[in-house]
């Protein structure tokens, strides 16, 4: 099945990654690193440079063509310039035809709702041309603005995962939201 590389939005396009992107992916993920480290796994210098972000694309492409994760820039619609990142990973088809959303955005766009438009369109993807039921996210309880970001979109709380996923070095407990097609 062929699926559309982009979903446009109001402010926001989200777009699959060419490796066009290298430079300013770098310079996003150079930008944000300090903001982003609390909620990411422990990346490796490797991971900021442009080899590393070359590979990080070919790698959401194999994996895009295989079914198993879509990756999408998060581009500006005014600018053209990348603001972010929105992921549908670890897809399991069958009985559960299951996602796992992530994202993040430029801390110089926070609160412009460039994240909540991002995940909207990722889940119209979801739902629609990916042909998926149910999609989750987890989310650190501290971290009210993600949460608050998941609500807006219509995902609901189903429970608190301890020691849940290894961010920043150590394991740390998530509240898990959920939503479904016939709830989007």
């Amino acid at each position: 099945m062929r699926l559309p590389d982009h979903v446009d939005g109001d402010q926001v396009t989200i777009r699959a990654f060419t490796l066009d992107d290298v430079a300013e992916l770098l310079e996003l993920r150079l930008r944000t690193r300090e903001f982003n480290t609390p909620y990411e796994p422990r990346r490796s210098e490797g991971f900021f440079t442009a080899a590393g972000q070359r590979a990080e694309i070919v790698r959401d492409r194999e994996e895009w063509m295989a079914d198993r994760m879509y990756a999408f820039g998060v581009v500006e619609r005014d600018t053209g310039r990348l603001r972010g990142r929105v992921g549908l990973a670890n897809i399991v088809r069958g009985a559960w035809d299951n996602a796992t959303l992530g994202y993040f955005v430029d801390q110089e766009v926070n609160g412009r709702g460039y994240a909540s438009e991002s995940v909207r369109l990722a889940l119209s993807f979801a739902f629609g041309p990916a042909r998926l039921h149910r999609v989750q996210a987890a989310v650190m309880p501290h971290n009210e603005r993600s949460a608050r970001v998941l609500r807006k979109n219509g995902f609901r709380l189903e429970g608190h995962a301890p020691r849940y996923l290894r961010l920043a070095g150590g394991w740390r407990d998530h509240d898990l939201y959920a939503i479904t097609a016939e709830e989007f």
